[in-house]
């Protein structure tokens, strides 16, 4: 047991209790004991049943994030040894490992802690003070677990640079953990070779949590005419490409996106079929539709609408309008993916408002899949904050 002991009020602590790992500032009756800011402290519910360890930061909402649920627990190097040993083992058995997400936060009952794997590079983000202390022996811990898999790790690259630093009062972290390397680094995902740039790309560099959802729309976009909105690195649309798309088009606007996308398209041979413009998708749309465009596949993956739950209702507007704008362009009997990638944003909301957008365009949808975050991304059901991605796939029928 530590010095510090937070105990809780009386009837709060409901997300630790159904599973959960954060404890709000409004849910703590007293602190008794001494500590500094990230330091490791036992938690008591109201009546003195301890409920296990977490660390603490006053700079925070979030005022614990829970470690273990055992109060006699220590968190040692044996114990994030099991911690990270259990998140590999899982990758093992559910994911092509090659490229994937090894550590995803409070998800592995490592809160605020995210590593992904390209190849032989490690990216990490750090989102929470109290794991700081731990990040690097967390590394070092997982490239000692991956060497005995006979993977050798060449470089690690920390992306702390999310604004959620801030909210923990910690400042924004850029650069090299150990020996400075190439953090231009090739990877191949369901058959399709991306350039990632782990140091300037978005996020750690790449968004492998659509992996397998790209995968099920190779089987979609064989033989079609494909329009990839919110293409980023080209990801569905190299996909499309790949599995034999007749014409693919991918727009996105950001200009540094689209150039690592033409990129990629040359490195897959993809250049005479798949094509990248600099366009604001939202704009772009209705210029498409007024033209007559017409396309056997659309995919609609935009950026979080809203990362708050106060902007949802402005982001329910968002999903509508760009769905609405997408089926315009769907030919009779093709198809729609279109997915959304804010927590806040219910599968049940974005399913309302897909639907609304069908009945706005006089089209009748016929769910094909409805699928999520690829598995090294897992949900932990009382961990609702894991689970964030929502993607279907329609065929969109006309009305008649």
């Amino acid at each position: 047991m530590y010095n510090t002991i937070v105990t809780l009020k009386k009837g709060e602590g409901r997300t630790i209790k159904s599973g959960g790992a954060w404890i709000f500032d409004n849910e703590i009756e007293t602190i008794m004991g001494r500590f500094t800011n990230g330091d490791i402290v036992t938690v008591h519910d109201f009546d003195g049943y301890p409920m296990g360890n977490g660390f603490i930061n006053q700079n925070s909402k979030i005022r614990i994030r829970m470690m273990t649920r055992k109060a006699d627990q220590v968190i040692d190097h044996d114990f994030l040894t099991m911690r990270v040993k259990n998140a590999w083992d899982y990758r093992k058995t559910t994911v092509d490992t090659s490229s994937c997400r090894i550590i995803f936060g409070e998800a592995d009952f490592l809160p605020g802690l995210v590593i992904d794997k390209y190849e032989d590079v490690l990216v990490v983000e750090c989102l929470a003070l109290g794991m700081e202390a731990f990040k690097e022996e967390i590394v070092e811990i997982l490239k000692e677990l991956l060497l005995k898999d006979g993977i050798l790790i060449r470089g690690v690259y920390e992306r702390s640079d999310a604004n959620e630093r801030t909210k923990e009062g910690l400042p924004k972290v850029k650069g090299f953990i150990g020996d400075e390397f190439d953090t231009t680094v090739e990877i191949i995902e369901n058959g399709v070779h991306y350039l990632v740039d782990v140091a300037n790309g978005q996020k750690t560099g790449f968004f492998l949590d659509q992996k397998y959802n790209r995968l099920a729309m190779q089987r979609i976009c064989k033989g079609k005419k494909v329009l990839d909105c919110f293409t980023h690195m080209g990801t569905f649309a190299l996909n499309a490409g790949i599995s034999g798309a007749s014409d693919v088009t991918g727009l996105d606007i950001s200009e540094y996106a689209v150039s690592q996308a033409e990129a990629n398209a040359r490195l897959n041979g993809l250049q005479d079929t798949v094509h990248f413009r600099c366009a604001n998708v939202l704009d772009e749309l209705p210029k498409l539709a007024a033209a007559g465009e017409k396309y056997d596949v659309v995919i609609l993956d935009p950026p979080a609408f809203t990362k708050s739950r106060e902007a949802t209702k402005n982001a329910i507007k968002g999903y509508r309008e760009i769905n609405m704008k997408g089926l315009k362009l769907v030919k009779d009997g093709g198809y729609l993916a279109t997915c959304s990638c804010s927590h806040f944003m219910t599968q049940e909301l974005l399913a309302k408002t897909v639907k609304e957008a069908a009945k706005a365009t006089h089209k009748r949808l016929r769910q094909v899949e409805f699928r999520t975050q690829a598995p090294d991304h897992p949900i932990l059901w009382a961990a609702d904050e894991s689970y964030y991605l929502k993607f279907f796939i329609f065929q969109v029928v006309e009305e008649k």
